[in-house]
């Protein structure tokens, strides 16, 4: 059991000269990784814990789910299940926003998903697979913003992950941000908002601006000054872990799967 009792407080000593910072948020004092950090970070899952990317993405697409229905919970009448437009990137971001559906349908909710850009990597191909046996509806292109207005209550944006630096976004995700910016319908972004460079934010003015973040494993810098809602979920951790990248996470509530930095 991880960081029940008290927060985890290590001597910040091997990522002094790294883009990672600690940073008070309220009471709580919480590691906020860079680009590199969290790169190793995920690394170690993999080799040195041995958690495999399928295995990992399961755990986030469910700590997803729950984030969302935490800060959009469905109303008491079973007739007014809400709908959830699920955009899906190619990459770890769109797998976990797979999973996530499968989950949001087992909670109550209504996804639909659009995935234009799949991977032909079995994993995706199974999670793809997954949701089609469930009669998720997948869509071929993105409703106007108005259509997506009136129809859907939630986005999840599961676009681009922490690998995103910036720069250029090519199509089709270029001109699936641009609609998503337009529309009024809030949005919920993996990770990451798409668009912002992990470190930096939203330093173009090209990215989404979602209302409710979803950090996974550890927060990652662009996030320290994230105005809305902010969940960090993916409870996986090791302490010897934390303890080797000096990392600092707040305290899960019981059997809690995610929590809300405040």
């Amino acid at each position: 059991n991880f960081f029940h009792h008290r927060p985890l407080v290590y001597l910040h000593t091997r990522l002094w000269m790294s883009k990672t910072m600690t940073t008070n948020t309220s009471d709580q004092a919480i590691t906020f990784l860079g680009q590199k950090d969290a790169q190793d970070f995920d690394n170690s899952l993999f080799f040195e814990y041995q958690y495999s990317i399928d295995q990992l993405m399961e755990i986030a697409g469910l700590c997803c789910a729950q984030a969302l229905a935490s800060a959009y919970p469905l109303p008491l009448s079973v007739e007014k299940s809400k709908k959830v437009l699920v955009i899906c990137g190619p990459g770890n971001n769109g797998g976990d926003g797979l999973a996530a559906a499968r989950h949001l349908l087992s909670f109550g909710y209504r996804p639909e998903i659009l995935y234009p850009k799949r991977s032909a990597k079995q994993i995706y191909q199974i999670l793809t697979t997954q949701c089609e046996k469930l009669h998720i509806p997948f869509m071929q292109q993105l409703p106007s913003p108005a259509d997506i207005d009136a129809n859907y209550d939630v986005i999840l944006d599961a676009i681009f992950g922490f690998s995103f630096k910036g720069g250029v976004i090519r199509a089709p995700f270029d001109g699936i941000l641009d609609a998503l910016k337009q529309c009024k319908s809030p949005i919920c972004s993996v990770d990451v908002p798409s668009g912002w460079d992990v470190e930096k934010g939203d330093i173009n003015g090209d990215g989404l601006q979602p209302k409710v973040l979803i950090s996974l494993t550890c927060p990652k810098l662009c996030a320290k000054n994230f105005p809305g809602r902010h969940f960090l979920g993916l409870r996986v951790i090791p302490t010897e872990l934390a303890q080797k990248f000096n990392v600092i996470l707040p305290i899960y509530k019981g059997t809690d799967q995610i929590v809300e930095i405040v």
